[in-house]
């Protein structure tokens, strides 16, 4: 196959201006790319004229869960029968490849062989989605997040209890011996988690330690929940490769990202907080005013560590804990707006870490996030300007084109939410 894209305004995902352009594609991977006025060798390759559109690089969701399908509460993910829930993880790799997101690094799954199965069915072209590096399920501690169970009555949440290093080490080996390509670590609490609250450190140094091992020893990666400050650091020092949230670091902890920042990523998955903070306004119960004195200091916390984060150069990835009812699937792209109009990103910054940066952290910033020769050919053509507007990429309307590998889509209304195009 090979598809010239002509008359595209194009955007590299480097940072650099867009420009008039065109873009030769062959089979998988770009092979050209060059100035409108300049001549290509493109006998006998199909013709696309973009019309003046927005080429861009497909959008990476760095924070993924896609077996979270948008439940009201974490426990509901546990009473979902395996067969049941593996149709619904599906379900929104679809909508998420169909909201123009061509790859995503998952933050945890709600079954531990969940992302696995779903990221084989997509490789082996069993149904449609976006690239997927896996992950396990939440492994917490006994109280923290992801805990549902009570004395009494077992209710599984997207979480696995493990208490000290040999437990964590265990279940680690068990995830990674059944395909998982990242373990996640619940180091700290969480706001709605009453016995382990945010700001709170709950998970040891010997049980990230452990975790970290297990993954480092086959070559695979950790992640981390980590929201309070001291879990940060212990994150750090242990060598956790993701970690997710960050609020409450102070100076030290902002001084030991910036020094790893080659090393790490982060992403502040402000999506939930945001989706949250919209769902209490107007709530006068005591249940709703007590959540919200936990999240405005939270929200707060967020959009100050993440300011400072930016200017330091440490790298930030988009995602925002999509899958709760308040936060649904396929509605991912509505973090770069809150990069833009929470964290200080400009359009551009914001653009860029759903894209180079989003490529990085699928350990693919070789070939995938811009639009270069030799890079797989996952391409966005948008009918607007995400550089003036980045709302513009929440519309699906907008999305003229979406492409995976060579591989033209469109999304469309409702299951199965895109079409691939022959």
């Amino acid at each position: 196959m090979r598809l010239l894209i002509e008359h595209a305004t194009v955007w590299d995902g480097s940072g650099a201006a867009p420009f008039p352009g065109q873009v030769l594609v062959e089979n998988e991977r770009i092979v050209a790319v060059a100035p409108r006025a300049e001549a290509l060798a493109a006998d006998g390759a199909e013709r696309l004229d973009a019309g003046g559109k927005f080429l861009m690089p497909g959008l990476v969701e760095g924070h993924a869960h896609l077996s979270f399908v948008d439940t009201p509460r974490g426990t509901a993910l546990g009473e979902l029968p395996p067969e049941d829930h593996a149709l619904l993880t599906m379900d929104a790799a679809r909508k998420l490849l169909g909201a123009g997101f061509t790859s995503a690094c998952s933050a945890a799954a709600a079954k531990i062989r969940l992302d696995v199965a779903v990221r084989d069915a997509i490789e082996r072209g069993h149904t449609d989605g976006p690239r997927l590096l896996t992950a396990s399920p939440e492994l917490t501690v006994t109280g923290g997040l992801g805990d549902g169970r009570r004395l009494h009555l077992h209710q599984d949440s997207f979480g696995v209890a493990v208490d000290g290093p040999d437990e964590v080490r265990r279940m680690a080996r068990l995830c990674l011996r059944e395909g998982c390509d990242t373990i996640k670590l619940n180091i700290s609490g969480d706001y709605g988690t009453e016995s382990a609250l945010a700001e709170t450190t709950v998970m040891t140094d010997a049980e990230v330690a452990a975790g970290v091992e297990a993954a480092h020893t086959i070559g695979r990666r950790v992640a981390a929940h980590a929201r309070a400050s001291e879990s940060v650091k212990r994150a750090l020092r242990n060598g956790v490769d993701i970690i997710y949230h960050c609020d409450f670091a102070d100076e030290e902890a902002l001084d030991m990202l910036e020094a790893q920042k080659d090393r790490v990523f982060t992403g502040p998955a402000i999506g939930i907080v945001l989706a949250r903070l919209e769902s209490l306004r107007g709530d006068n119960s005591w249940q709703g005013q007590g959540f919200l004195e936990r999240l405005k200091p939270l929200y707060e916390a967020t959009c100050r560590t993440h300011h400072e984060m930016r200017k330091r150069g440490i790298r930030i990835v988009i995602g925002g804990d999509y899958g709760f009812a308040a936060n649904p699937q396929g509605t991912n792209a509505r973090d770069l707006e809150h990069f833009v109009t929470h964290l200080g990103f400009s359009p551009s910054e914001a653009l860029q870490a759903a894209t180079r940066t989003g490529g990085e952290i699928m350990k693919r910033g070789h070939e995938l996030g811009q639009i270069k020769p030799g890079f797989l050919a996952d391409l966005l053509l948008v009918d607007g300007d995400p550089l003036q507007d980045v709302r513009v990429l929440q519309n699906r309307k907008r999305l003229a084109l979406i492409m995976k590998g060579g591989v033209r889509y469109v999304p469309c209304e409702g299951p199965p939410h895109v079409r691939r195009l022959h």
